[in-house]
């Protein structure tokens, strides 16, 4: 039989009562609010809001509450947090929330954590406070308290750890994609221009505003910005374009082996087609369709993600205005070594194992954590739930 096995037999054999959340807490008023505009990097206080960031920032402003042990609850958010320190509070949305003697802190912190509201209502606190939770004795409360305590530690620790093994994988990725390629500076290298090789084009605006039609549904597809990132596509957010006029974008109209590259705001993100009749240019993404007898489309764009391509072309070439971008004239001009088909289809196996590796620690990682979160909650769940013990009538 466990400790806590032991409490509940020896204090609360019969079940505990349970209550709401408002009738064991009370809510505090700030007198500082510190607005999002003017969050400091550094300062005295660390300021708390209902972001699910732990703590959103800084201020030297004075208005903390002091140290002691409190809940957090976002208003707007469902996010909760628990607070032994002094801070400032956030702007709007934040509750701040005491306990009373009746309930550990801490014990209604992984309470309130495991109470589901319904993301409909406007103001969330009303439902949480009114939603019903156990009360057992407190020597009870301090050794559920202990448990998940220790079970929150061991979880950060092992995410902590695939976090690390991510991190080193992409660094010796990274290390041997960029030994693969000669640097500007190393001689003996032929070097062509991006443009005299290959089609740089994008998607007018003229042509997006007349001839195209979002809609979240569909079978062709639109490629965004946020759908190109290292050297994929991610399609979990997509707008499908079935209902536009394609006759009028063949222009922008995306084969195998086309090559795409951002250009603005997040600039050099790339990604292979690797289907036909299923994608198109949106905005801001520009096609690079290269001349195959030359360059081989994988070749090309493993060498658009090395470091050494950002930091001697993309750098170099960058202009800003209210966003940084390059303009198509200046991607013509990027630059790329050339060698024999031999020796690029050499590179490209070397460099596909590589991210064969990297994708699936990258794609195992977030399945792993999302497992042991919910072990986690479950197990959480399981400690808070009690046989509910009856009032004794007046």
């Amino acid at each position: 039989m466990s400790k806590l096995d032991e409490l509940i037999a020896e204090l609360c054999p019969d079940g505990v009562f349970y209550t709401t959340v408002g009738s064991v807490s009370r809510t505090l008023s700030p007198s500082k609010k510190i607005k999002s505009n003017d969050y400091l990097d550094v300062g005295k206080y660390p300021v708390i809001d209902q972001g699910q960031k732990y703590i959103g920032g800084f201020t030297n402003e004075d208005g903390a509450f002091k140290k002691g042990e409190y809940v957090i609850f976002g208003d707007h958010t469902c996010v909760v947090k628990y607070v032994d320190f002094s801070f400032v509070q956030g702007a709007d949305g934040v509750k701040v929330i005491e306990a009373t003697n009746e309930i550990i802190p801490k014990f209604l912190y992984y309470c309130m954590c495991s109470i589901r509201i319904d993301a409909g209502y406007a103001r969330h606190w009303a439902k949480m406070r009114e939603s019903v939770i156990p009360v057992p004795p407190l020597p009870v409360q301090r050794e559920i308290v202990r448990i998940l305590d220790n079970f929150t530690e061991l979880t950060a620790e092992l995410t902590a750890e695939l976090t690390a093994e991510l991190t080193a994988r992409q660094k010796q990725y990274e290390y041997y994609a960029g030994e693969q390629f000669p640097s500007l500076k190393e001689r003996g290298i032929e070097w062509v221009e991006l443009g005299s090789v290959a089609t740089v084009t994008k998607l007018a605006g003229f042509e997006f505003t007349k001839y195209v039609t979002y809609s979240d549904s569909g079978e062709i597809i639109a490629l965004r910005g946020l759908n190109v990132k290292d050297g994929h596509l991610v399609l979990d957010d997509v707008k499908y374009i079935d209902n536009s006029n394609l006759s009028m974008l063949t222009r922008s109209k995306l084969k195998i082996g086309d090559m795409l590259f951002t250009y603005v705001g997040t600039i050099g993100q790339v990604a292979l087609i690797d289907r036909n009749d299923k994608y198109y240019l949106a905005p801001n993404v520009a096609l690079i369709r290269v001349d195959d007898r030359m360059f081989l489309p994988k070749y090309m764009m493993y060498y658009f993600l090395t470091d050494k391509f950002e930091s001697e072309q993309i750098v170099k070439l960058l202009q800003s205005s209210s966003m940084q971008n390059i303009p198509m004239e200046k991607i013509r001009k990027f630059r790329l070594p050339s060698v024999p088909l031999e020796e690029q289809q050499r590179v490209i196996t070397i460099l596909d194992r590589f991210d064969v590796l990297c994708n699936s620690i990258t794609n195992g990682l977030p399945a792993e954590i999302a497992t042991r979160q919910k072990q986690y909650e479950y197990y959480r769940d399981k400690l808070l739930t009690f046989k509910q013990k009856e009032e004794v009538p007046a």
